[in-house]
């Protein structure tokens, strides 16, 4: 059962991705941010929306993932990445609580991802962690500096 709602009012995507169903705002930063990392980073890493991890002890599918770059397998692809990306982006929604964002990453550090990022579209902000003490908090204002990745992001684009 997923930790955000009442296992009765779970519609299929919630119990398939084992969370909340991304509301127009969700959606909208998703693609934002999917979009500016391609834009100026196609060259250096894949990335994707929605890609289910095998993570433990039971699977996680973050908003967006950056990983080495890759070639797409149109036939027989993996369900689920069993092999860590390099970094995860979570973005929170409404029914999720700061503490229970926070609590997702062990699952990805664990698992081997070297970097995650968490937005807080309420806030204008995104948190990137190096680990699951070690982060910095970007505003609306600022310039996003993942220095595992060596990614900067202008936030104002993001919350435009």
């Amino acid at each position: 059962m997923a930790e955000f709602l009442v296992e009765s009012e779970l519609s299929a995507y919630e119990i398939e991705r084992n969370k909340p169903m991304p509301n127009l705002t969700h959606g909208i930063i998703q693609a934002l941010l999917v979009y500016q990392l391609m834009k100026n980073y196609e060259n250096q890493f894949s990335i994707a929306s929605e890609v289910t991890l095998n993570t433990s002890p039971e699977f996680s599918t973050p908003d967006i993932i950056i990983d080495h770059i890759r070639k797409m397998k149109l036939v027989n692809e993996e369900a689920r990445m069993s092999v860590a990306p390099l970094a995860t982006i979570e973005i929170q929604s409404p029914s999720q609580s700061p503490e229970f964002m926070v609590s997702k990453l062990s699952r990805y550090f664990e698992f081997g991802v070297k970097s995650c990022w968490i937005v807080f579209p309420a806030l204008k902000a995104i948190v990137v962690y190096q680990s699951q003490d070690t982060y910095t908090i970007y505003d609306k204002d600022e310039i996003l500096k993942d220095p595992v990745l060596e990614i900067q992001l202008e936030v104002g684009k993001i919350f435009q």
